[in-house]
């Protein structure tokens, strides 16, 4: 079940791009802030599951919008070494997957779940505070957000994720009714939303950035990644649990690996990216995912080598651990093609970027739920979903050659040219 804070957060990362390019990238990133850090209080002080429901809407608001701003900020500063930039601001990403739940962990134990939300409160209004102080005021482009065609959009979207989680309840009856009605209204939606965005002048998602070589590669490839390297790994620490037995705090150590291998080689391929272009690291590092899924679904019990006996457990850290570094080879360079032809519009393409891996991992957790239902071995459920996704993956390599292979022009080159035609 996807939770409403995923659902929201996917919803609002274009839009938050968008929002960032109309009135200024520095406004609208203090905004989200502070509905993040407004949303973290309802939390805390939720006497209920609604309000609590509502405080992780505008939580899920605030942070879907933060990302895309915070890429397009990080562009702006350094706009001649965006590449490294950007990828190095990828490397960063992994730290809070290794301090968020282990800090989130024993702040529940020791504290209560409020404290995790208690927490936030303080950290955002220091971040609000420093952003005031250091980031430059940047005059947007100005004009009216198109509220009919988010709203379409926004819809279509929602109701698309909604039915998505509800697929598992749809056995029968009024359950499956409300499911197709959800992906009828959906599909309704988006038809509006592209009739709408190709007649007004100034659109909420630019069409070229959906349909047109090689923003629509960029688009499948990272659908498409988020399917393979971001969805199943939700599933680890269960697979870590039923399959190798790990305790339930072991099973959430054992994701650490992963962001280790990620950290480390998202710094290395970012400060070789202008030498390497944009092809060479997301073919490599597709391929070391791939090579990761398939050993995942072969589930080693253990090996030894020269007499030493390698547990199972120290395979899947090892495995998972492979995984980061193909994740960190390709996100930087992911990342950052195709940026180069557009490169005023940084907020909307890494938004768009965002939601495309988002709604990839959303229907991957469904899918691997569902399949894991119909194995009454959970460890042969596990080997098919690994074995799928990694031929999936790798179908999609030669979507890589319809991107730039680097960087198509200099930043002030690209910014005097403004759009592609």
């Amino acid at each position: 079940m996807l939770s409403i804070n995923q659902l929201m957060a996917v919803v609002f990362m274009p839009l938050g791009g968008k929002a960032g390019e109309m009135f200024g990238v520095k406004r609208v990133y203090l905004m989200s802030l502070a509905v993040f850090t407004v949303g973290s209080l309802i939390c805390a002080l939720a006497p209920d599951i609604w309000v609590l429901i509502i405080g992780r809407f505008f939580q899920a608001v605030g942070l879907g919008s933060i990302l895309p701003l915070a890429t397009a900020i990080v562009t702006d500063e350094f706009p001649d070494s965006r590449q490294q930039a950007i990828g190095l601001f990828t490397s960063i990403l992994p730290i809070g997957n290794i301090i968020g739940p282990n800090i989130g962990g024993w702040m529940v134990e020791s504290f209560g779940w409020r404290s995790t939300f208690w927490l936030n409160i303080p950290l955002g209004v220091i971040v609000i505070l420093i952003s005031l102080k250091l980031l430059k005021s940047k005059k947007g482009e100005g004009g009216r957000l198109d509220l009919v065609g988010s709203g379409f959009f926004s819809g279509a979207l929602f109701s698309f994720l909604i039915a998505l989680s509800t697929i598992g309840n749809a056995g029968s009856g009024s359950s499956l009714f409300l499911t197709m009605a959800l992906f009828a209204a959906s599909a309704v939606l988006m038809i509006a939303f592209l009739r709408r965005i190709g007649t007004i002048k100034n659109p909420v998602i630019d069409p070229k950035l959906l349909t047109k070589s090689p923003f629509l590669a960029a688009n499948v490839f990272n659908f498409f990644y988020g399917t393979a390297a971001l969805g199943v790994m939700s599933f680890i620490p269960l697979f870590a649990t039923t399959v190798y037995g790990m305790t339930t705090l072991g099973s959430g150590i054992i994701l650490t690996p992963r962001s280790v291998g990620m950290m480390l080689a998202s710094i290395v391929t970012s400060l070789y990216l202008p030498k390497l272009g944009y092809r060479k690291p997301m073919v490599a590092g597709t391929i070391i995912i791939v090579i990761s899924l398939f050993l995942l679904g072969l589930e080693p019990s253990g090996l030894n080598i020269s007499g030493m006996h390698l547990s199972g457990t120290f395979i899947l850290g090892a495995v998972l651990f492979l995984a980061g570094i193909g994740m960190g080879i390709t996100a930087p360079a992911a990342n950052n093609a195709c940026i180069d032809l557009m490169p005023d519009r940084v907020g909307t393409i890494t938004g768009l970027r965002g939601m495309f891996r988002q709604c990839g991992s959303a229907i991957s957790i469904t899918v691997t739920a569902l399949v894991l239902e119909l194995f009454s071995d959970m460890s042969r459920g596990f080997m098919a979903v690994c074995y799928g996704l990694a031929i999936i993956l790798l179908l999609t390599v030669p979507v890589v050659f319809a991107m730039p292979k680097a960087a198509c022009a200099p930043p002030s080159a690209a910014k005097s040219q403004g759009r592609i035609t």
